[in-house]
């Protein structure tokens, strides 16, 4: 089986003792910018999960963009399906399941296992277990 080879222009990070190192990127690591590419409202969450859960770490910022690619995916699909409605006519006029309903699905799953994945600590709705008291 062959074995993968990184290309010529991709030289080895560098840590502060100038051995090789693959488990902190400090160019990565100080990018305070969204990614390219992510619309208005994904790279505002970019900036707000960024700062309020300090996501510094290679992994960390992966998921995160990855996350939020797959939030502009669904957003395109439920803006497509917003304007064209829930149900479109095939060839032979009949009605069927608009065809990016399973792309918005898809999408906020991948959404979803992102930041599941990125284990963020959230704070819990009520201050004790269980259910709410009753009236």
């Amino acid at each position: 089986m062959p074995r993968a080879v990184a290309p010529e222009n991709v030289a080895p990070i560098k840590n502060a003792c100038n051995k090789g190192c693959l488990t902190k990127n400090p160019i990565m690591s100080t990018v305070k910018t969204a990614p390219k590419g992510l619309s208005t409202e994904a790279k505002a969450w970019w900036k707000r999960l960024r700062t309020e859960y300090e996501i510094e770490d290679d992994a960390g910022l992966l998921l995160l963009q990855t996350g939020l690619e797959a939030f502009d995916r669904m957003r395109h699909a439920q803006d497509a399906i917003r304007a064209e409605g829930m149900t479109v006519l095939d060839r032979f006029g009949q009605r069927k399941a608009h065809p990016l309903l399973p792309a918005e699905r898809d999408a906020r799953a991948q959404m979803l296992a992102a930041l599941r994945a990125l284990n963020l600590d959230v704070e819990p709705l009520q201050d004790r277990p269980g259910r709410p008291a009753g009236r």
